[in-house]
């Protein structure tokens, strides 16, 4: 498989770094990152990824509205939260939790559980 296009949803700087420093070293490729509702909507609705990586409380406004959108256009998603599985909607249960802070192995294997969950292409 070619490199999952990404997207991440992160209002703090230094985890949405280190997200992305953990997702290229793993082979993915960082399409964008959003660190609002508004904006991680926008992209959500129309950004051109594979899979993304959310943050659910995003500067004290819950990103709730987004896993719907990421589910009507068939993405994958995985949450990045300090509140744990607590934290996530039961809507959403199946998707994976990472518990911030998170280390490279949490993150490595919410990416393949995401990738197992794509869309199957053409072989090579």
């Amino acid at each position: 498989m070619n490199a999952p296009r990404v997207l991440i949803v992160e209002d703090e700087a230094v985890i949405a770094m280190a997200l992305e420093m953990f997702l290229e070293e793993l082979g993915a490729q960082i399409i964008d990152v959003a660190g609002n509702v508004q904006d991680a909507l926008q992209k959500a609705t129309s950004a051109d990824f594979d899979l993304a990586f959310l943050d659910i409380n995003l500067n004290g406004q819950k990103a709730h509205v987004l896993p719907g959108v990421l589910e009507l256009r068939h993405k994958p998603f995985a949450f990045v939260t300090g509140y744990g599985e607590q934290g996530v909607l039961e809507a959403h249960a199946d998707a994976p939790v990472v518990a911030k802070p998170f280390s490279r192995g949490d993150i490595a294997a919410a990416l393949e559980k995401l990738k197992s969950r794509l869309p199957a292409g053409p072989s090579a």
